[in-house]
């Protein structure tokens, strides 16, 4: 096998995201395009010969195609020694885990998360560096910088590889280890929590769990957790098998998309816990019988309830949460004496945090829970967290959060996703916001005056990276928010965020649906965006 130089000259569009750079499928099947990524991950990179690459994917459809691509440069770029999934399947969380447990130099993931997936659907690849997180801003910049000037790449001439069995075998000059992507990661999870307890919880059929991996790459890790370690009964796990178009399904682990589980938790006979995970793995979404968990919420219960799980008994160093998810975390830190970080969307952020050991349990309002046991957010972490608490606590879903709402307040909370706004008008949208920033301060709307308005800029305390333009938000002096964000996770157009806030002490009032507690906000950023005008939108494509 020959090492063979392929002329190639730029694309214009492949400017990583929040995480990773996402397209359609066929886009990626362009010649050269995929190809001129990588090599850009490689040439931004320094030090990494003879050192190991993991690498793997959700499963979702030109997954086998890019890894046989990015296998055979990666052996022309120089890499030791790559570790891949069996048949490239590999759940984001679980390469985390292994870039950690085996000191990589880092890792290739391909995924488009909770999009989906087919031949005419998304496709997406991002790297990670070596302590198991997304590539942060300065190393995505020199990847872009690189695309934009990228003239030849180099690539193994051969056959594709075997990636059908377990084993080792040579590739060219590359080593190739073909290992079980669950091992590694399961073995991680019984370390953290209480197996046993939960096994205890499970056993005789009295306390009932419904999974849903949405035809995923968290189907295998399921059953094998759930079902063949812990001892739920078969079929708990739905959607189970990997499928390369999800089934035809929206792997996005929310009311909406996650609908035939909403309707097994709120139907006559519901069983008394059901969560679901997204395309790779690292989202969640927790139900309780005929309740709804919002992932804000749920990250305050977990950073409240921390010291009944083994693997943080210790308590916990901090916790952080992006800037638009709700400040329900807050308050559970500032009564545990601890600091809570607030930063901007996308993972990476919270990466410096672990490291430095300042923050423990990270959480966005996005249905990513996570901690410092890797560098991703987790969803089957954070399902087996739940269940280690109920297993412990022995109440329902519902009762653990009345109770926690007595304590702490409830912060109602929600967000509506406009998706496939057209990019220009979404723009406009923001350039109208940030005219009004300046005067609002004061303002009153009904019964809110403006507090502050502003576009979340982040200083990273550990860093001092600075992190401009991450989301306007609009504060009131009650304590409620507006926010309102583009994202960077969609392939098509552009998606509005608007997230909506406001802090109820009163236990009296803790009853009220989010959607008409939030009433007063949700007329006042429709009177602040114009939302219908600028995006042609009578309702949000997602409320959540």
């Amino acid at each position: 096998m020959d090492i063979k130089t392929v002329a190639t000259t730029p694309f214009s569009d492949q400017k990583p995201g929040t995480s990773g750079l996402r397209k359609k499928v066929p886009v990626f099947q362009q010649p050269h395009y995929l190809e001129n990524f990588v090599q850009s991950i490689f040439d931004s990179l320094q030090g990494y010969a003879g050192q190991t690459l993991v690498l793997g994917g959700d499963g979702r459809y030109f997954n086998r195609e890019a890894i046989q691509i990015i296998l055979k440069i990666a052996a022309a770029s120089g890499f030791g020694r790559v570790l891949v999934g069996k048949d490239g399947i590999f759940s984001t969380p679980a390469v985390s885990c292994v870039i950690r447990k085996t000191a990589a130099f880092g890792g290739i993931i391909l995924s488009a998360s909770h999009n989906p997936a087919g031949p005419h659907e998304d496709f997406g690849i991002k790297y990670n560096i070596g302590n198991g997180g997304p590539a942060p801003e300065k190393v995505t910049e020199a990847i872009y910088a690189r695309t934009k000037t990228i003239d030849h790449y180099q690539i193994l001439d051969g056959p594709d590889a075997d990636l059908g069995k377990l084993g080792t075998f040579e590739l060219g000059p590359l080593t190739v280890e073909v290992i079980d992507p669950l091992a590694d990661y399961i073995e991680l999870m019984e370390s953290l929590f209480d197996f046993g307890r939960i096994r205890d919880l499970l056993a005789g059929g009295e306390f009932r769990l419904c999974m849903d991996s949405m035809h995923a790459v968290t189907g295998p890790y399921a059953r094998a957790l759930f079902e063949d370690r812990l001892g739920a009964p078969a079929g708990t796990v739905r959607g189970g098998v990997p499928l390369e178009d999800f089934g035809g399904g929206h792997p996005d682990p929310n009311l909406v998309y996650a609908h035939e589980l909403v309707e097994i938790l709120f139907g006559e006979d519901a069983p008394d816990f059901g969560a679901a995970s997204d395309g790779d793995g690292d989202r969640n979404m927790i139900l309780g019988r005929h309740f709804f968990v919002t992932p804000s919420d749920s990250l305050a219960v977990l950073a409240a309830n921390a010291k009944l799980v083994p693997g943080y008994q210790a308590g916990l160093a901090g916790v952080a949460r992006s800037m638009p998810t709700s400040q329900a975390a807050d308050r559970v830190a500032a009564q545990l004496g601890i600091d809570c970080y607030e930063t901007p969307t996308g993972w990476k952020f919270f990466g410096n945090l672990l490291d430095a050991g300042k923050a423990t349990l990270c959480g966005e309002e996005s249905f990513g829970t996570g901690s410092g046991h890797i560098r991703e957010k987790d969803g089957l972490w954070a399902v087996l967290f739940w269940l280690n608490i109920l297993a412990v606590r022995r109440q329902s879903v519902e009762q653990i959060l009345r109770e926690h709402w007595q304590i702490y307040g409830r912060n109602y909370y929600s967000r509506h996703d406009y998706e496939a706004v057209d990019s220009t008008q979404a723009q406009a949208l923001i350039e109208h916001l940030h005219t009004q920033m300046p005067h609002l301060a004061g303002k009153a709307f009904g019964s809110y005056e403006v507090e502050y308005s502003d576009d979340f800029a982040y200083t990273d305390p550990v860093d001092g990276g600075v992190s401009k333009n991450q989301g306007i938000r609009v504060g009131f002096t009650d304590g409620s928010r507006v926010v309102f964000r583009l994202s960077g996770t969609g392939t098509q157009g552009a998606t509005l965020r608007v997230y909506l806030e406001s802090f109820e002490p009163n236990i009296a009032k803790h009853n009220q649906d989010p959607q008409q507690a939030l009433a007063g906000l949700i007329a006042i950023a429709e009177e602040l965006a114009q939302i219908r005008k600028f995006t042609g939108r009578d309702k949000p494509t997602v409320i959540t």
